[in-house]
């Protein structure tokens, strides 16, 4: 059971549902085939109606975009193909004027290979002071031919580039990637800056990328596999880090998300002490296979890593990185692993898209916030990318083996009948649509009572306006195999069924929302979610069985 917390009134973020938009596929304002700002301004009214209390933006700033934007040259300058820095002001305010607040996505362990700092690295030379802003050294080996360690890629290939004059440079991503030098304080002073400069133009939290990889260590030993302290993977340096970056928030009442990746459960709660970071990504959720124990093991942990520091958990089913909901629990292996992800992995979208609509009313029922990743709220699922056609860099790299994360990040459709289903462009989208994607469209799904897009406007009015949802305790239910089950405050219950026959429901007053209609007897079927209300305070509970009566 987790513990409640006390906490002011003003904290909308430890119980918010946070919409998140790729920029290229949300909306096309000017017909390019690249979404863009004003595709999102005009969209604003569709978000206020879903019901979301804030969008996050993964990154718009100025880019070679050779990493979908996460190459990033200029973190105060909107790249031309998204918009301007005035248009991003108007959104951030008209946002607010329909009561959604913005998060922004800041990316500090590493730039574009067109940033200016980067660019004055190489032309300075080594040993210059300019060299000093990232990690150049000198190559192993007779003539400086080795890369200087044997650090893994956080995607395939090498993580060392040699330059002209015989000195290499680390990037854990790609090689216009190139990783700065956390340890130099001008890196430090420029991102502080860099958070003022988006907290003065009214937004209300930054997702903090890759925020676990920032220093390293810094005599940069080789990597040996199961050796602690990994040299660049939770150094102990990131919390005096985060804790100068919480006083700058504090200033503006804004608010962090960590990417935080990280197995210990104890080491992963320091970044959510107090004075650190508010909240972090809950990654083992969403890798979660579609499984009652595992899902319960992941909520027990989740929470309890949460409890000592008392931070809210966040909950997430899919990103711009991952394998789309739909499409991931249609398959055998309902888990996901980057390591695994395959072409022609068989898929039946229609189990898949029971059990998601099970898992949309599991996620928005447990404590914390939600995040919310664009199309999932239609059901999209994976599309396949023709392979002349992946612009991933992680497919490259993979030796063309990696099916890249494209297949999530097509572009929405709004309309059915429109060219690119309304995506807004009249020529082909950056990332070719699937042709049969018009049942998805938004104007299509609006109209179908028993749509996933009418689930989730379901779930979330019902979410804001029924009470017991969000922040605070939970406690588990007597449930029979492949059964969860548990309660809420003001006696909200959620029960959902993975198991292979209907499972009886508890007595409950009211049927709040199902994800599937009951059977003839009333029962949950199999991959099905209820919410209910008890029938008075303090009623005893019936178990619920994972078996037919």
């Amino acid at each position: 059971m987790a513990a409640p917390h006390s906490h002011r009134t003003d904290d909308w973020w430890r119980d918010a549902v946070i919409y998140q938009v790729y920029p290229r596929s949300f909306a096309d304002g000017d017909a390019d085939g690249t979404g863009d700002l004003a595709g999102v301004r005009a969209r604003l009214p569709y978000l206020a109606e879903l019901g979301v209390d804030a969008v996050w933006f993964t990154p718009w700033y100025l880019s070679p975009l050779v990493d979908g934007g996460y190459d990033v040259a200029d973190y105060r300058a909107i790249d031309p193909a998204f918009g301007t820095l005035a248009e991003a002001e108007k959104l951030i305010a008209e946002a607010r004027e329909l009561g959604i607040r913005v998060i922004v996505d800041i990316v500090p362990n590493h730039v574009s290979d067109q940033h200016a700092w980067f660019r004055a690295a190489l032309e300075a030379g080594p040993g210059s002071p300019e060299r000093q802003l990232f990690h150049f050294r000198p190559g192993r080996g007779e003539s400086g031919e080795l890369p200087p360690n044997t650090w893994p890629s956080q995607f395939s290939g090498q993580t060392w580039t040699r330059v002209a004059d015989g000195e290499w440079y680390l990037h854990l991503f790609t090689p216009e990637q190139p990783d700065l030098n956390w340890a130099h304080p001008a890196v430090r002073a420029e991102h502080e800056s860099i958070l003022r400069f988006w907290f003065e133009r009214g937004v209300a939290g930054v997702r903090i990328d890759s925020a676990a990889l920032l220093a390293k260590d810094p005599a940069l030993a080789d990597f040996t596999e199961g050796v602690d302290p990994h040299p660049y993977i939770d150094q102990d340096e990131l919390h005096d880090i985060y804790r100068s970056w919480r006083a700058i928030a504090d200033e503006y009442d804004g608010v962090f998300v960590g990417e935080v990746w990280l197995p210990d459960s104890e080491r992963f709660a320091r970044y959510l002490r107090p004075d650190e970071l508010h909240t972090a990504f809950n990654f083992n959720f969403l890798a979660c296979p579609w499984a009652a124990d595992r899902l319960r093991r992941t909520i027990d942990d989740t929470l309890a890593e949460h409890a000592p520091v008392g931070a809210p958990a966040t909950w997430v089913l899919c990103n711009h990185d991952v394998t789309r909901t739909v499409t991931r629990y249609g398959r055998e292996d309902t888990g996901f692993d980057f390591a695994t992800k395959a072409f022609g992995t068989p898929t039946d979208l229609g189990l898949g898209t029971r059990r998601a609509r099970a898992a949309a009313l599991l996620t928005l029922a447990l404590p914390g916030s939600v995040y919310l990743y664009q199309g999932e709220e239609l059901g999209l699922p994976e599309a396949d990318i023709p392979r002349d056609r992946i612009q991933d860099p992680m497919h490259a790299r993979s030796g063309g083996t990696d099916p890249g994360r494209d297949g999530c990040r097509v572009p929405l459709p709004w309309n059915a009948e429109a060219p690119s289903y309304g995506f807004g462009s009249t020529s082909e989208p950056w990332l070719p649509q699937p042709r049969d994607w018009s049942r998805y469209a938004v104007d299509r799904q609006r109209a179908d009572p028993g749509s996933m897009l009418t689930l989730y406007r379901e779930a979330l009015r019902q979410r804001r306006t029924a009470g017991g949802f969000g922040d605070g305790p939970l406690a588990w239910l007597p449930a029979g195999d492949g059964v969860l089950a548990f309660t809420r405050a003001r006696g909200l219950m959620c029960v959902v069924n993975l198991s292979d026959e209907p499972a009886a429901l508890p007595a409950y007053g009211q049927l709040i929302l199902s994800s599937g209609p009951l059977d003839d007897g009333g029962r949950l079927p199999r991959d099905t979610a209820v919410w209910l209300r008890s029938p008075a305070p303090g009623q005893a509970v019936t178990e619920v069985t994972g078996r037919t009566p």
